[in-house]
Formats: structure tokens, sequence, C-alpha cells
């Protein structure tokens, strides 16, 4: 009994340490990521400017574009933050995933598949294409998404959060390497190309992603990968496709749309 009664304390203490700590800096974690990612995309946009990766185009509303569906995204997400911290808080795990490494991995993992089953699944696709219609990419296309996308995805990440038990904060944090790494491989930046090869071991480069835009289908189905590259090597779906400065972006026999036209394309 005595035995018994210290295993459930070495259980119990640790748990009880890392709630009380995390309930300290819990409040603070979405703005500091958002102060963080703020100015992780000014430094983008200013690098981006000075060394492109590929010509800048002539239209100049698809910045205003792309915020406005961002802004739109913005706007909702203490909304999809509180859904999802009171649907952990009710709902029990049936597994206790601890290792955080373990965590973030498989929220990576699951984002590979969730984001190839956008280019499979054909009415998840028209939620996913008003991404894809941009016809340039900068770091302001990390944020070009519909709202309902987001929020769909959002709803899909409660299957790894809940069944593995993995917290809010681990969440938040995966959600925030996510954004910069978005910004990072849809950033107008040119890389040195000993940097980029050595990078794309590991991440997902501008060069990599970019080969995902190109306005051919074949590569647009590939290279899906959000933060580490090595899912598409692993399940088949790397695109032997060698980006070019000059290769079209966008989805093949489609061109540029006007908000009105992508905020509704979902419901066509």
């Amino acid at each position: 009994m005595l035995i018994s009664h210290f295993a459930m304390s070495d259980v119990v203490r640790p748990v009880r340490v890392y709630d009380a700590a995390t309930a300290c800096y819990r409040p603070l974690m979405i703005p500091i990521s958002t102060i963080g990612l703020g100015i992780w995309a000014a430094a983008l946009a200013v690098l981006e400017r000075i060394w492109p990766n590929a010509p800048w185009p002539s239209d100049r509303n698809r910045i205003a574009r792309n915020l406005a569906l961002g802004s739109l995204v913005l706007l909702a997400s203490p909304l999809i933050q509180l859904a999802t911290q009171a649907i952990i808080g009710q709902v029990p795990p049936l597994f206790r995933l601890g290792n955080v490494i373990a965590q973030l991995l498989i929220l990576d993992l699951w984002t590979y598949a969730l984001h190839r089953a956008y280019h499979r699944v054909p009415w998840m696709w028209r939620l996913h294409a008003p991404h894809h219609f941009d016809t340039h990419l900068d770091v302001t296309s990390a944020v070009r998404f519909h709202l309902g996308e987001i929020i769909w995805s959002s709803l899909l990440r409660l299957i790894p959060l809940l069944v593995l038990g993995i917290p809010l904060e681990i969440n938040v944090m995966f959600g925030a390497i996510l954004t910069a790494s978005a910004m990072f491989h849809h950033s107008n930046l040119w890389l040195p190309p000993r940097l980029e090869r050595a990078l794309s071991w590991l991440i997902v480069t501008p060069s990599i992603h970019r080969v995902h835009h190109h306005a051919v289908q074949r590569d647009t189905d590939s290279n899906y990968a959000a933060i580490l590259s090595i899912w598409d090597h692993l399940f088949g779906s790397a695109s032997p496709t060698k980006y070019m400065p000059h290769m079209p972006m966008g989805v093949e026999n489609a061109g540029e749309k006007q908000l009105p036209a992508l905020l509704a394309f979902p419901f066509r």
C-alpha cells in the first residue's frame, strides 16, 4: 500500500507542477507568438524585397487580397482557439503521449496527411483552391487561406489532440511553428543554392514549396510537407521537378480570382 501510494504520488506530482507552471504563461502564449510571428513576417517581407527569388508581378492588388483573406482568419482565430480549448477541456483523451517532440512530430505528420487530403478530396479542394489561385508567392501567401479551410482544419486537428492527449499549449506552439514555416517557404526570398540544399534535407524551403504551387497539376499534387521535408520522401509525394524562377504559379488552366470570387469559390 505504501509503495502504491508513493508510485501514485510520483505520477500526480509532475502533472500538478506542469499544470501550475503552464497556467502562469498560458494566457501569454498567443500574444507572444503573435508578436513574434509579426516580427518574423516583417523581416521576411524586407528580405524578399532585397533578394527576390522570382520577378515581382505587376498585379499589386494581390497583396490586398491575400491580407484580406488573412484578416478574416486572424479575426476568427480567438474564437477557434476558445472552442478548441473548451473541447479539449471537456473530452478525456484516449491515450497520454507525454513527449513534446513526439507530439510536435505527430502534429506535423497529421498536417502533411491533411494537406494531401485537401488535394485529393474534391470538396476539400474547393476549400483549399483559393490558396492556390495566387499567381505569385511571397510572405503574404502564407496567410491567404479561406476561413472555411481554417475552421475545418482546426476541427480535424482535434483528432490527434484528443486521441493522444496533446495539451493546448503544445497545439499553440505547433501553430506558431507551422505559421513561421509557412511564411518562410511561401516567401519570395532567394537563398544561396548551397544553403537551400542543406536546409531542404530537414525543412521545407521556398524552392520545394514553389514546385507545389507550380501551375502544372502533377506538381501541384506533390510536395505536401509543411515543416519537415521528410514526409514527402517517406510517402512518395516528393516531386522530381526542380524549381526555376520563371515557373508559372497558380492552378493549371485557371487564373487568379478577385476577392468576392475567392470567398464564394467553395460554395459554387
